[in-house]
């Protein structure tokens, strides 16, 4: 990454710090965090659409794999988070890698997070279909097939699939809910609502049950 992206990440993590310690956003502790690149940081009604939800939205545009995995600390662990929702690998397949990369700095990402703090329950969404990454949507599923099959013997990880909502009921890329760039999504597309119809659900029943508490206190 080159150093400018390098010293805006930086900013940005700092910036949020400083809101945290005055009040400003101040995050609930032991909380969901929502962590990776523009699609997420761009979801901009996400407190009201999980809500009654305790999430914190801690996602920054232009992130790589290796960007989290470097600043899972400030990002993530600072918040002692329950539940963590990740997207993240978009940018890494427009940059041009492959998909094992990717998925070895996701596990790692896993790992880190499971060492710090073993009860944490973490979602891997799906890297999305989006129309930018047309050519190189066979990494997009490589990434996340392997992803999904990870989810389900890893401990304390599962897998949100969004791509369904990008499609339409023939199959066809749903073009009008993306911008021009063909990646990030107009503000007035459904897109986000309905990402929030399939995540909620999937959190809810995750944090009534428990997910990232100790087994004692279930």
């Amino acid at each position: 990454m080159a150093v400018g992206a390098r010293l805006r990440i930086a900013r940005v993590i700092a910036a949020l710090m400083v809101a945290s310690t005055i009040g400003v956003a101040a995050p609930e502790d032991s909380g969901i965090v929502f962590t990776g690149s523009s699609i997420f940081q761009f979801w901009t009604h996400l407190t009201e659409q999980m809500a009654p939800l305790p999430v914190l939205n801690r996602a920054i545009a232009g992130t790589v794999t290796q960007d989290m995995l470097d600043r899972i600390g400030p990002l993530v662990l600072a918040y002692h988070p329950r539940i963590v929702v990740y997207y993240c690998g978009s940018n890494d397949i427009s940059s041009g890698e492959d998909a094992g990369p990717i998925v070895e700095r996701t596990k790692r990402f896993i790992q880190v997070l499971h060492q710090k703090l073993p009860n944490t329950f973490f979602y891997y969404t799906s890297i999305q279909k989006a129309p930018e990454k047309r050519a190189r949507w066979e990494v997009v599923e490589a990434v996340n097939r392997e992803m999904e099959r990870y989810s389900r013997q890893a401990a304390n990880v599962g897998y949100i699939d969004l791509n369904s909502v990008l499609f339409d009921s023939a199959n066809n890329v749903r073009r009008n809910l993306f911008l021009g760039d063909g990646l990030h999504f107009r503000p007035d597309s459904t897109a986000y609502l309905e990402f929030s119809q399939i995540v909620k659900p999937i959190l809810t029943k995750a944090w009534d049950s428990g997910a990232g508490l100790p087994k004692s206190n279930r």
